[in-house]
């Protein structure tokens, strides 16, 4: 890599579509939000030649500086696909969001890809969300290569933040995390700082001076070689240790050379098998210039280092009814198979997919079979449809590029697929298939909304069932007991970004309210109530008394109804019509309005009449019973407990475990796991845990991750149970 020359490729660099997988690279673009990743992938392209100055597109028409910050505004939050060519190969850079709140559109990315560039800011270091997604690419064997960028901050320091990396991403092997060059610093600035102008190839020994705009490579002076010796031996020593060739270690260490070309290739083989991971340095062009600093290095490395689609097993595969079936390996001329990876709108053209292609060829106009089985509970549809392609693009800045067709290993957008979603799959209509979805996080912090006028009323419904049709890390609540439509979102960045979605794509004006967590009531001790319902209206009247008796019972016990009644005082065929009742007005509640557990109903006594009795009279006179009963008792009020298994990192143990304790949590206990991170499981009142999404975020500085489920109902203190009914009473 470094020993090639490069002319600017002109409207070579605008990507069409593929003729065949070996020709395709999916690259996803990895970092903190500030690290450069969307300022990388605009110099990517400004060198491949589809761009004519950073952030322009070269197609004859000129964007605003509004649309222009507009358009940075929305790829910060959503994943995007920019295609460019370089020497003959298309290349698709998916650019991700920073924000932890929109992993779910880093979780497509990595989906659609075949190798990753962590892009690392030199000001800031590695954080601890990017040490997460690192494991996970690691988990499943995708290469990746890491972009230090922001060299010229004052504080930056190329060899200091190739270090961390190494510390960071290196598992142990610090050796299989390297630089491939070695950046150059011009003369010191008044400021002391001595910007990045070149850079140096560690392999090949030649140096590529970006000073004037343009990437001119020559021989390094002879006082520069002592310099980079030592950097140089590692990664000789890095790659070799990855060559197939068991022989070459020992020959090198023999002193016998090693010729450069045979190193380029035992490279390109360790970085494309996931087993290396190189260091390159980046910084955008300057304003005039056609290259920006190890731009070009860096489309080598995608080009010749990273694996085809070729070389990616596909996703599992069955049928829409779960038999297993076997996907070809990216073959072109096999039956088709491809994956919706994200879901747009837009008001002009409509709904917009992002497809990835493993098997097959996908045509415009082409009638497909669309699969999905959505996350269970979270709004989304289970559908097996036929439905007609619309036309097929690739993304050229604001505009669409019509192809023709799309091969196994390139991605595309395909317009009108008006059933599909994020996450379904596109076959043949002869040969249905459904690929394994991806991994999405579950949805923990929630969005109580209420339509702000009729008209926003009308059309809630269809909006919401659109937004979640997007976006699968969003999930869908219509709570039946809190009457609340609650949207379920990652964190305050996602739930402002629904928000926005709702009011600006689909119209739809909102506002949100508290969120309410589905309490309950019970008796505090045991109490008898007279229920008495006795009317005459002329004709048959209204005729029943009901005497019962209540009692608390062991959480969980929900409701018991027990007919103790003797001499016939209820009729037999009654009996079920007072339980009905107070079955009825249990679920309804009897002091505040939630629904009652936990008791043994026990029915005692009563009276009827030979005409006026019946079953709607003795349902209410049950109802009443339990009304006077709950009158003359102490309720309680019973909330929601979760139980939370909190993942962190060992630093974070000590402060998650206080800030549990502080939520009346009950910690239940510990456990070591991989990668120094403990897991922790508590108890702890779902009251207390609605925004604990953000909170942990914070807490561990985005390192932390849990998941909670439902375990039961308990008593809420005195003192939390009367702020309840107070805040009720005032909502009210």
């Amino acid at each position: 890599m470094g020993d090639k020359a490069h002319t600017h490729p002109g409207a070579a660099g605008r990507a069409q579509a593929a003729d065949h997988p070996a020709s395709v690279r999916n690259v996803v673009l990895v970092g903190s939000s500030g690290s450069g990743k969307t300022t990388l992938v605009e110099a990517l392209a400004l060198t491949a030649g589809a761009l004519n100055r950073a952030g322009r597109v070269e197609d004859g028409g000129c964007v605003s500086d509004y649309d222009e910050i507009e358009q940075r505004r929305r790829r910060s939050v959503q994943l995007s696909l920019v295609p460019v060519t370089w020497d003959g190969i298309k290349v698709n850079l998916l650019d991700t969001p920073g924000y932890a709140d929109f992993v779910g559109e880093l979780r497509a990315g990595l989906r659609a890809a075949d190798a990753a560039l962590f892009v690392v800011s030199a000001a800031d270091g590695v954080d601890g969300s990017t040490r997460v997604v690192w494991e996970e690419c690691a988990a499943v064997g995708m290469p990746r290569a890491i972009v230090i960028t922001h060299l010229e901050a004052a504080r930056a320091g190329f060899e200091e933040t190739t270090r961390a990396c190494a510390e960071a991403f290196g598992a142990g092997d610090p050796d299989a995390v390297l630089p491939l060059y070695l950046p150059l610093r011009g003369p010191r600035r008044p400021d002391g700082h001595a910007p990045v102008t070149g850079l140096i190839g560690l392999l090949t020994q030649k140096l590529f001076d970006y000073a004037s705009g343009e990437r001119v490579e020559s021989a390094p002076d002879a006082a520069r070689l002592p310099l980079i010796e030592e950097a140089r031996g590692r990664l000789i020593e890095g790659v070799i240790a990855e060559s197939e060739d068991e022989t070459l270690m020992d020959r090198y260490l023999a002193g016998e050379p090693v010729d450069v070309k045979t190193l380029i290739e035992d490279l390109e083989r360790a970085v494309a098998r996931g087993s290396f991971f190189p260091v390159l340095a980046a910084a955008p062009a300057a304003e005039g210039a056609r290259q920006g600093l190890g731009t070009v290095e860096l489309l080598e490395l995608i080009t010749r280092g990273f694996p085809t689609p070729l070389e990616r097993a596909a996703p599992r595969v069955t049928t829409p009814y779960g038999r297993p079936r076997e996907l070809p390996p990216c073959d072109p001329d096999a039956s088709l198979a491809a994956e919706v990876v994200k879901t747009s709108s837009d008001p002009y053209v409509g709904r917009i997919s992002l497809v990835r292609v493993f098997s097959g060829t996908l045509r415009a106009d082409q009638a497909v079979h669309v699969s999905g089985h959505g996350p269970a509970g979270r709004g989304h549809e289970d559908h097996d449809v036929d439905e007609r392609v619309g036309a097929l693009s690739t993304p050229f800045g604001k505009q669409q590029r019509p192809v023709s067709h799309v091969v196994a290993g390139d991605l595309a957008c395909v317009a009108r697929l008006t059933r599909a979603e994020t996450g379904d799959t596109l076959s043949s209509k002869d040969d249905p298939l459904l690929m394994e979805p991806w991994a999405m996080p579950e949805p923990l912090l929630p969005l109580a909304i209420r339509a702000h006028g009729k008209a926003d009323e009308d059309r809630l419904s269809q909006g919401l069932a659109r937004l979640v049709a997007e976006d699968p890390t969003t999930r869908l609540e219509q709570n039946p007991e809190t009457h609340q439509v609650v949207l379920w979102c990652l964190g305050e960045a996602h739930a402002d970004v629904a928000l926005e979605r709702l009011r600006g794509r689909y119209g739809v004006q909102v506002d949100v309210v508290p969120h309410r967590v589905s309490l309950r009531e019970t008796f505090g001790r045991k109490a008898a109530g007279r229920g008495r319902h006795v009317k005459q209206s002329g004709g048959h009247g209204q005729y029943a008394i009901c005497e019962i008796e209540v009692e608390p019972l062991p959480g969980g016990s929900g409701i018991e109804f027990v007919d103790e009644v003797v001499g016939g005082a209820v009729p037999r065929q009654f009996v079920p019509s007072v339980e009905k009742g107070v079955r009825a007005q249990a679920a309804k509640g009897v002091a505040a309005g939630h629904p009652l557990i936990d008791v043994r109903v026990t029915l005692r006594d009563g009276k009827a009449h030979s005409v006026d009795s019946s079953d709607a009279a003795f349902q209410t006179a049950g109802a009443l019973a339990l009304r006077e009963a709950a009158a003359g008792a102490a309720i309680r009020l019973l909330e929601p407990v979760a139980e939370v298994s909190v993942l962190v990192g060992d630093d974070y143990v000590g402060a998650v475990m206080s800030d549990l304790s502080g939520r009346r949590g009950r910690v239940l206990g510990t456990e070591q796991a991989p990668g120094g991170r403990t897991l922790v499981r508590a108890e702890v009142p779902e009251i207390e845990i609605g925004r604990y999404a953000v909170d942990l975020r914070s807490l561990s500085h985005g390192t932390a991750r849990f998941d909670r489920r439902y375990a039961r109902h308990e008593p809420m203190p005195p003192q939390v149970a009367q702020r309840v009914r107070e805040a009720a009473h005032e909502g009210a």
